[in-house]
């Protein structure tokens, strides 16, 4: 199959399951049936592969040293398939029976779907799904590891397209992915972290960019956390379906319960991506106030808002000696006045290394604009002190409601990064004084002119006009309010 004809045949699945279940609920079912198919055909390829290098040794075949994944007596796809009645039933306990078979790793991967309740799923439509991903052989010398990974990206973006809002909880924007990974250049053997890793589109990301590069990209280890069980086992079977082995990740609340411990303190990363969710306000801000961990090491955020918690999260997860990060956030944490104090001891840390402001719409199903904000426990010589402020708002391609970075817009913004100079209407160095003397804030109109605004405002002016506008729309609106009453 080539590529499209392999993407369309696995989506296709996805079509007898419209109008039964809700589209958001696809995922829960469609990847763990594909996973299953995929362990079990990789199986008998193996088992064939031993019997010929052993004249025929049934007992050899069998061997858990010729196989990835063992796969039970019983539990085998094919003995799914011939089930004709309590076909979920059938389809649950083979998956168990797996999991139980490798429980190092892949414990708890297909997750808890009700495969058992017809009111949503009868025998006819999970025969048509088994017969459907029947069509064609998924094993490794059909399918290799890099076309299956590809097609199984695909289908997460499917899935989010076709979920709506739901999506965003596991779906970064695979360009933004792009250069993220570029600016963060994981090396061969370093460990690389995602707090909140959604389906591990970023993390995945640093094992596939080594491997473009033709370095050795299995040294490379992967750890991530994610809240919800079925995003995680997805995370894992993304790993798996992608050929990667070496990775950790774990199921549980970031900011109550991290679970990537040494030692009774936060396991240290080299490199940290993310796109967390933004400002939740369901979060435990009583227990951050007395963090066991010492997370709060600029304060606690307020009861509203945990993005600073998930930022002051990542700072101390980071490894002393050689630590970078690279977070997706909305603009808002760079200037709210909630998070002022906060923000204040970040600058003064001297651990950001740049503010890189992308266009709208690059949030999963959201107008708002983007920003990277990265950051280095041990920056170089010549960048301490200072911070890089990109404006590529208009760095974009807005397609259908949905945005997206073109190669060469991620190569500008990458570039901007690297060469870490001015450049008109585009970056600007700022020192940590000047930062302060705008009372932290990071905004990046303060320190980027925009073409059209002439040389002769200075940073204060911009930030007087700036507080007589709220003020003057602060006035606007309680005489608004109270006409209305």
């Amino acid at each position: 199959m080539t590529q499209q004809e392999l993407e369309k045949y696995l989506w296709g699945a996805a079509t007898a399951l419209r109008g039964t279940i809700d589209a958001g609920d696809y995922k829960q079912y469609i990847f763990p049936l594909l996973f299953f198919k995929r362990i079990c055909d990789v199986y008998e390829e193996e088992y064939e592969t031993a019997l010929k290098e052993s004249d025929g040794d049934l007992e050899y075949a069998a061997f858990a040293e010729n196989h990835h994944f063992q796969v039970p007596e019983g539990a085998h796809w094919n003995d799914v398939r011939e089930t004709t009645v309590n076909v979920g039933l059938t389809i649950q306990e083979s998956m168990r029976a797996i999991e139980k078979a490798n429980p190092e790793t892949l414990f708890g991967i297909f997750g808890d779907a009700s495969w058992t309740n017809k009111d949503r799923l009868s025998n006819e439509i999970l025969t048509n799904l088994i017969e459907h991903y029947s069509q064609h052989k998924l094993n490794l010398a059909t399918v290799p590891d890099d076309q299956l990974g590809n097609a199984y990206e695909y289908l997460i973006k499917e899935f989010a397209d076709d979920s709506g809002h739901t999506a965003a909880e596991f779906y970064t924007n695979r360009t933004v992915v792009k250069l993220m990974t570029m600016i963060m250049d994981p090396q061969p053997g370093e460990s690389v972290y995602d707090p909140t890793c959604g389906s591990g589109g970023l993390l995945l990301n640093c094992a596939l960019h080594l491997k473009e590069e033709g370095k050795e990209y299995r040294t490379l280890k992967l750890y991530g956390q994610e809240i919800n069980l079925i995003t995680s086992a997805i995370a894992r079977m993304n790993m798996f379906m992608h050929g990667i082995e070496e990775f950790d990740i774990i199921r549980g609340d970031t900011l109550s319960s991290p679970a990537l411990l040494e030692n009774d303190e936060l396991k240290k990363f080299n490199v940290i991506l993310a796109n967390p969710p933004y400002s939740i306000k369901a979060w435990d801000q009583k227990s951050f106030e007395n963090d066991p961990y010492g997370r709060n090491l600029w304060g606690t955020p307020t009861k509203g808002c945990a993005d600073y918690a998930f930022q002051q999260h990542i700072h101390k997860s980071l490894d002393k000696k050689n630590g970078r990060f690279a977070i997706l956030w909305p603009h808002g944490i760079l200037f709210r006045d909630a998070e002022a104090e906060i923000r204040r001891k970040m600058v003064k840390s001297d651990q950001i290394e740049a503010v890189i402001g992308l266009g709208p719409n690059l949030f999963y199903n959201s107008p708002m604009e983007a920003m990277i904000l990265v950051g280095n426990t041990n920056k170089p010589e010549e960048r301490k002190g200072k911070v890089l402020f990109v404006n590529g708002k208009e760095d974009v391609v807005v397609n259908k409601g949905q945005a997206y970075l073109t190669e060469k817009h991620i190569n500008r913004l990458y570039r901007a990064f690297r060469d870490f100079t001015d450049i008109p209407y585009y970056s600007a160095v700022a020192s940590i004084e000047k930062i302060m003397e705008l009372d932290g804030n990071m905004n990046i109109n303060f320190y980027v002119e925009k073409e059209n605004s002439g040389n002769n405002v200075s940073f204060s002016e911009a930030l007087s006009n700036w507080e007589k506008s709220g003020r003057e729309l602060k006035e606007s609106m309680q005489n608004l309010l109270e006409v209305l009453n």
